[in-house]
């Protein structure tokens, strides 16, 4: 599994305070933070109280690009702000997220196409969130086809199966996890998997210990990518851990800074 550090996120107050006064400083030393503890993408989200999330987007973007390699998931709901973030990626990057929802599909797969990006597929329509995993599998290959239509890489597709709180939603755990395992049956090559981590433990105590045992649970399930807290060095060894033991990487002895320092 490989992550999508979380943290340039406008829900976050010091990411929040940055954007609101055009001072890069906190942007930039998540953005090296981050990658500098493995982190594979940095998720670059302007966050709900944006007033003008299409320049926040760009701004966000320009000044993540200023200190980082790493390429960006573009995390909106707002496809305008995604699109005015593609412009000036200077690496292919994901675009985060869509449903299974036309015409919502349309726009996403025909960006993806455009610029050469990822999408996060979410498990979801206009429903909501099915509760049981045949429902999200069949969501997850409406998804499938879509991009396929676009001529989008099946390897650029992310399924997001969507987890729920365990301690609101505890039945959907296990729901997500089979869905994961389902997802690498729709294709060959199969579309790849994610999800969003720190969503299994939202409002509940110890809640490190519950996203990463989720993470190696998921790992062995076959996730490939998860947005989850790259700054957590306990979360961070535990995925290099459960990589080692489910043979996706070669053993060392210095295995956890090896999947630290490879990207």
């Amino acid at each position: 599994m490989l992550v999508i550090g979380e943290r340039i996120n406008g829900m976050f107050k010091d990411i929040a305070n940055a954007i609101k006064t055009g001072d890069p400083t906190a942007v930039q030393e998540w953005a090296k933070r981050q990658e500098d503890n493995g982190a594979a993408w940095l998720d670059i989200n302007c966050g709900p109280a944006s007033d003008d999330p299409v320049s926040h987007m760009k701004w966000l973007v320009e000044v993540t690009q200023e200190v980082a390699k790493a390429p960006l998931a573009l995390d909106s709901t707002n496809y305008d702000a995604i699109e005015a973030g593609l412009e000036i990626c200077k690496q292919p990057p994901l675009i985060n997220s869509v449903p299974a929802e036309w015409p919502k599909m349309e726009r996403v797969f025909e960006m993806a196409a455009k610029y050469e990006a990822g999408v996060v597929g979410l498990a979801m329509n206009e429903q909501g969130i099915p509760k049981d995993a045949e429902s999200r599998v069949a969501l997850a290959m409406e998804l499938c086809a879509a991009a396929d239509s676009y001529g989008v890489p099946m390897e650029d597709l992310y399924i997001d199966p969507l987890v729920l709180p365990c301690n609101v939603g505890q039945d959907h755990g296990p729901e997500a996890l089979e869905t994961i395992r389902q997802v690498k049956t729709l294709a060959d090559p199969p579309p790849r998997t994610t999800v969003g981590l720190s969503n299994i433990s939202q409002g509940t105590k110890n809640r490190e210990l519950i996203n990463r045992t989720f993470a190696v649970m998921g790992i062995a399930m076959g996730l490939d990518t998860a947005v989850a807290d790259a700054d957590d060095d306990e979360l961070m060894e535990a995925i290099a851990c459960a990589r080692i033991i489910m043979n996706l990487d070669i053993y060392c002895d210095s295995f956890v800074e090896v999947y630290k320092d490879r990207w």
